[in-house]
């Protein structure tokens, strides 16, 4: 099995033992994990304050992760979001729907306490599949 670390240029500094995006040889295909991406910037300050813009933010940095991968949403067959507020659903549904219309991938939304940076309302994970 080969594995391949994926880290854009201008991503969020990694804090700890883990890669932004990983890349899984699994023969005729590849996987690609996605790490929680949170609304953060290169430099660790939280991009904004509302839900829409940190959601669209961070799909932003999912879409960086899976090209660096030669992949995109579409491919994506897996997604967890984490809100720290179940208010914001209605906020980032139409969100996520337009970025992942093409993929529909299987989902899983919840509610959490808080994310690793204080500020940040989202945190999006996804695992893609494609074809060599």
């Amino acid at each position: 099995m080969f594995k391949e670390s994926i880290i854009p240029e201008d991503s969020a500094e990694i804090m700890g033992a883990y890669s932004h995006g990983i890349k899984v040889d699994i023969g005729t295909a590849e996987m690609i994990f996605v790490t929680g991406q949170i609304a953060q910037d290169s430099k660790g300050n939280v991009v904004c304050e509302d839900i829409e813009g940190q959601t669209e933010y961070v799909f932003n940095c999912i879409q960086k992760i899976l090209k660096e991968a030669n992949s995109s949403l579409d491919d994506v067959v897996k997604t967890q979001i984490f809100l720290t507020d179940m208010n914001d659903f209605a906020k980032v549904s139409p969100i996520r729907n337009k970025y992942f219309a093409n993929s529909k991938p299987v989902s899983t939304l919840v509610e959490v306490n808080s994310l690793v940076k204080k500020g940040c309302k989202i945190e999006i994970e996804v695992i893609a599949i494609k074809e060599k």
